[in-house]
């Protein structure tokens, strides 16, 4: 379990692998959470597949709002299975060992997925902010040539940021305790129990949330400003109501996806006494979006609802 380091002068040992524990104070019964976590994988598995059949399948959707949904629902595959299958290998197999470079590549898939789910919100905000406020430049600004730059470049930009993340981890040691109070592989859980100053990765973590997800936030929110601005201006309360209607859904899962953020933030430095809340809400916050977007879509935009409704009648 242990090797030596490199540096022959050097009387630490490094550790070869890690064990994650799972769920802290409940290990003797966590099992039971595997029913209930195994049922919200597959529906955000189901729910979101069927999402990019229907968007594929139907042409009245092949336009660039559903179009970020799309990838929003591929997002929200890959972050789901980046942890659920290990985490359910834990409850169901006591699978908990999981190499060094594993786990540092799960913490760098992780925060990419994370923050490719924040920059998805952000150009689906200024899609509707240009679908409300430019209305007759909306098709020679948002085309499909823009979605596929704007995706590259959040891609790009979230690829790029959170590289640091896992290769700053990996510079630290980890020479005596390898017991990770957790069912994945956190930066904080992960780098809390190196033996050498973590200084620099507790930076950077706080300077990627504010740079990426901060700013992101910021611009979501200076949107749908403009947004409310533009359609309180509107003479007609039934236009203003339609207006609305488009953006709700969209602002529901922002809401629930950056409270979320913030209170895993919270409790990760508050919560010393009682650790289960904010580990159980780290594993919970990468999986419940990936199941509700696409239900919360399906329920609020009609046009998606009346194309899932034609894919299922030909699936009976």
């Amino acid at each position: 379990m242990f090797q030596v380091l490199r540096n022959p002068n050097s009387s630490k040992f490094q550790v070869s692998e890690f064990i994650l524990m799972g769920f802290p104070g409940i290990h003797e019964w966590q099992h039971w959470l595997s029913l209930p976590l195994a049922v919200l994988y597959l529906l955000a598995l189901g729910a979101n597949i069927f999402i990019l059949i229907t968007i594929n399948q139907e042409a009245a959707l092949n336009q660039p709002m559903y179009l970020f949904l799309g990838i929003l629902a591929v997002v929200d595959i890959g972050l789901a299975t980046t942890i659920m299958p290990k985490i359910l290998a834990i409850l169901w197999f006591n699978a908990k060992v999981i190499s060094l470079p594993e786990c540092f590549s799960q913490i760098y898939v992780i925060h990419c997925f994370v923050a490719m789910e924040s920059g998805i919100f952000l150009c689906m905000a200024i899609d509707r902010y240009v679908a409300i406020c430019r209305p007759l430049r909306y098709p020679s600004i948002i085309t499909k040539s823009f979605v596929v730059k704007a995706t590259v470049l959040m891609v790009l930009r979230n690829s790029l940021s959170t590289l640091p993340v896992p290769v700053l981890a990996a510079q630290r040691h980890y020479c005596s305790r390898n017991q990770i109070e957790h069912c994945l592989c956190s930066n904080l859980g992960v780098t809390s129990l190196s033996c050498d100053d973590r200084t620099i990765n507790s930076i950077y973590q706080l300077l990627l949330a504010w740079t990426l997800m901060g700013s992101d936030l910021g611009m979501i929110i200076l949107s749908y400003a403009l947004i409310l601005h533009s359609v309180l201006r509107l003479n007609s309360a039934e236009a203003a109501s339609k207006a609305l209607s488009t953006c709700t859904s969209h602002l529901i899962l922002i809401f629930f996806f950056y409270t979320i953020v913030v209170v895993i933030s919270i409790t990760h430095s508050a919560t010393k006494t009682v650790p289960l809340f904010p580990v159980l809400l780290n594993v919970l916050h990468n999986v419940i979006p990936p199941a509700l977007n696409p239900m919360i879509y399906a329920l609020k935009n009609k046009e998606l609802r009346q194309g899932l409704g034609k894919i299922l009648r030909l699936r009976i």
